[in-house]
């Protein structure tokens, strides 16, 4: 007989994760080459990575890849496709990740003043020059999420469900 993990004595086997830290990618393509960000990470070192960045609250994983787009590189990005979940524990930073990568096009943005704070450049890089500068790369999603979308793996982007309770939502079962 299994243990009731409800009972007094079941004791899981490592601790539950606190909280996951969302964020969202744009993989953009254009002629073999793939929009990236270079910036300054924690301490000041150089990393480079997709337009990418935190969800905020009450903002859609759409709102806030086209926000991060913009705001990290100057340019209008339209998601077309997700290319993959990916979920990764930085044991430096003692956080999880669950990243959600959505490819698309840009179009440069006439009215972005500046960008980001950190942002210290944006570069069109081929996956050659991505992998001659490997120990540069944010995290180990940077490259998964390019050879994913090189692969040809996409999913539409209506395989994401938003859901938001309404007044009276829960007051009747789902089904029956």
């Amino acid at each position: 007989m299994k243990p009731n993990p409800k009972s007094g004595s079941f004791k899981y086997s490592r601790p539950m994760t606190r909280g996951i830290d969302v964020t969202v990618a744009a993989v953009i393509e254009s002629r073999g080459r793939f929009l990236m960000v270079e910036e300054r990470a924690a301490g000041g070192t150089l990393v480079l990575n997709q337009p990418a960045g935190h969800l905020e609250r009450g903002e859609s994983l759409l709102a806030a890849v086209v926000r991060e787009t913009l705001e990290e590189t100057g340019h209008r990005f339209e998601p077309e496709q997700v290319v993959g979940f990916y979920l990764w524990h930085s044991r430096e930073a003692d956080t999880t990740y669950l990243r959600v990568a959505f490819c698309g096009t840009v179009e440069p943005s006439a009215d972005v003043a500046a960008l980001d704070e950190g942002v210290v450049a944006v570069h069109w890089l081929t996956r050659a020059q991505l992998v001659s500068r490997a120990h540069q790369l944010r995290s180990p999603m940077v490259m998964r999420c390019i050879d994913d979308y090189l692969s040809g793996q996409r999913y539409p982007l209506d395989c994401i469900a938003y859901l938001e309770p309404r007044p009276g939502a829960f007051d009747r079962p789902a089904f029956g």
